[in-house]
């Protein structure tokens, strides 16, 4: 669920960079340029691929303080980019559209078919890299097995439906309702990453202890009951957290929360990304 949940949310905002420039070089009767925005697209897909498989075999053959070291980075580097990714989106977001149509004015008219699949590359590697390094973070330290594989194909089957969906000018896409959705799953996500970091340098001396374990739910641990594996995946719960991990948590989620869910209901985040006509994707 993690993996499906990271690969959707990421997915969907590389679709809809994608849709948005198909749109546009449709609507300037541009269509033969179709193919370089689709280069620039799979090239970037493979270099994300490229990285990813990279950083696995790496983080995959570490082993003792040097793992739970690395772990902790990792789980650090993820929290801090998914709060940026989440933040930028909402500020950003209603000025997506005009932007990319902007750079595809300057490169059909100065920079030809390589500046146009630049821009898909561009665009796209930025989310793929984030998506590797996210996948990272929810299966480092765990029993990585087909079910990541299987939730990370599914949210991006479904991040290419909503982007095709965008790009035929769906009606019903509420993409601003959407984001801040899975905004708010995401914080809580991260919120775990923020503990599962403190938790690993806790274990190599980094930080101290203080209590131990702070208070234990039977009925709600993780190596005994589906539920919370599952809870454990996506929002980092523990049945026994330490004092620090506890309090890292909150002190993670309650701001970053409070503030996103503020910015997200004054400002619409993608208000001009909701998909009316095809013209206007």
């Amino acid at each position: 669920m993690a993996s499906f949940l990271l690969m959707l949310r990421e997915g969907v905002e590389a679709a809809l960079i994608v849709a948005i420039l198909l749109a546009y070089v449709d609507r300037v009767q541009r269509s033969d340029q179709k193919r370089w925005i689709w280069v620039g697209t799979l090239a970037a897909a493979a270099v994300s691929l490229l990285v990813g498989a990279v950083l696995w075999i790496t983080v995959g053959e570490l082993e003792g303080v040097a793992e739970n070291l690395v772990e902790a980075v990792v789980a650090v580097a993820a929290a801090g980019l998914l709060t940026w990714m989440i933040f930028w989106m909402g500020r950003q977001a209603r000025q997506m559209r005009d932007k990319l149509e902007m750079s595809v004015d300057v490169a059909l008219t100065v920079g030809g078919t390589l500046a146009l699949a630049s821009i898909a590359f561009i665009a796209v590697l930025r989310e793929g890299l984030e998506s590797a390094l996210f996948l990272i973070s929810t299966t480092v330290g765990e029993e990585a097995g087909a079910g990541q594989l299987v939730g990370a194909i599914l949210g991006i089957a479904a991040a290419v439906a909503i982007g095709y969906g965008f790009y035929r000018g769906a009606e019903a896409i509420d993409l601003r309702k959407f984001f801040r959705v899975t905004g708010i799953l995401i914080i809580l996500f991260a919120a775990g990453l923020v503990a599962k970091a403190v938790n690993e340098f806790q274990e190599v001396g980094l930080l101290p202890t203080y209590v131990e374990k702070l208070f234990h739910i039977g009925f709600l641990d993780p190596d005994r009951f589906a539920i919370a594996r599952y809870l454990k995946s996506i929002f980092g719960w523990r049945a026994d957290p330490s004092l620090l991990t506890f309090v890292s948590y909150f002190a993670y989620l309650i701001p970053v929360g409070w503030t996103f869910l503020r910015m997200t209901r004054s400002v619409p985040a993608t208000t001009s990304m909701t998909a009316e006509q095809p013209s206007d994707a």
